[in-house]
């Protein structure tokens, strides 16, 4: 489920950009109509956004040779920032900025040891996108490409010690932006990052490796400037 901070964030930015076009369409008529040049001038190839960002883990994983054990992770709301470049109106790459946490849990025969501990996770993702332009101001686009995945600041819990290794990762991305004027807008994103990275840990002086599943959804709401 979507998270209800979420659906606050639409109605936030939502309310966001229409003061900043009341702002922008009060100044344009204090100075009245631009150059007819300046209307058909080229948009610039750069964009960004900063969304809000619900962290939706999957919660599957195991210990190599503990039959039936399995994995859970928390789920967060963080701040995003990402930046779009624009190769032509239909094709453009975006990276994303975030970082998070995850607490780790023990499942199935194993679910005694309860929170495991707890990793950091710097995840910059690449990605490769289309974007339709044939809807007016409402510009729908998917993409796919690359993530990687950097674990920091790990610490165990029931375990003595956890590290988690940092991995490759496929994103598969579909969104839209809805543009009020010609550089302001909303967006909404959701994203699929298949993240299966391989684990140590320390639990009561043994060590145990394993595979943790994590495959985030990124489910995102937020505010567009295109420049």
């Amino acid at each position: 489920m979507i998270s209800s901070n979420i659906v606050r964030a639409i109605m936030t930015v939502t309310a966001l950009v229409a003061a900043c076009t009341a702002e922008a369409a009060d100044m344009t008529t204090a100075q009245g109509a631009a150059p007819a040049a300046a209307a058909g001038a080229e948009p610039s190839p750069w964009q960004i956004r900063l969304r809000a960002l619900d962290v939706i883990t999957n919660d599957s994983g195991r210990v190599d040779g503990l039959p039936g054990s399995d994995l859970s992770f928390s789920n967060t709301v963080i701040p995003e920032f990402d930046i779009s470049y624009f190769f032509s109106d239909n094709i453009a790459a975006e990276l994303i900025l975030a970082t998070t946490y995850a607490k780790v849990y023990g499942g199935g025969s194993i679910s005694a040891l309860d929170e495991v501990g707890k990793t950091w996770l710097l995840p910059p993702t690449l990605t490769l996108q289309y974007h339709f332009t044939d809807f007016g101001p409402f510009r729908p686009y998917v993409g796919a490409g690359v993530n990687y995945t950097l674990f920091y600041n790990q610490s165990g819990k029931s375990a003595r010690s956890l590290d988690v290794k940092n991995t490759f990762g496929v994103a598969l991305q579909a969104g839209f932006d809805y543009m009020v004027d010609d550089h302001w807008g909303v967006n909404f994103d959701a994203k699929k990052i298949l993240l299966r990275p391989d684990f140590d840990a320390n639990v009561g002086g043994a060590g145990v490796s394993g595979k943790a599943k994590l495959d985030p959804w990124l489910i995102g709401a937020g505010v567009t400037y295109r420049f």
